[in-house]
């Protein structure tokens, strides 16, 4: 069998993306994109939407609270090396106004 034999249908690859599932047909020998197919996508439901939604906001409110958290830590060692630093040089920290 010559190369001229071969059928067209081996110089061509199939390429699925892994993300959106849309197909590619590429010609092997000149790479020229012969066709693309998009996938149809599930429909969700009302449901479906509202409960993802719905974890989606607890979440953010989780990592909200966690930031905060870390903030107040933070600044609270921050005062405390305040507080330090002013008591082993022997002067008193400014009040507060």
């Amino acid at each position: 069998m010559s190369p001229n034999d071969e059928s067209n249908d081996e110089k061509v690859f199939e390429i699925t993306c892994p993300h959106c599932g849309a197909v590619i047909w590429v010609d092997g020998e000149n790479r020229n994109i012969l066709k693309t197919e998009r996938v149809a996508r599930k429909k969700e439901s009302l449901d479906d939407l509202l409960a993802r939604e719905k974890t989606k906001k607890d979440g953010m409110a989780t990592k909200f609270e966690a930031t905060a958290s870390l903030e107040k830590q933070k600044k609270d060692k921050a005062k405390e090396a305040f507080e330090k630093a002013f008591a082993t040089s022997g002067e008193q920290p400014p009040d507060k106004e």
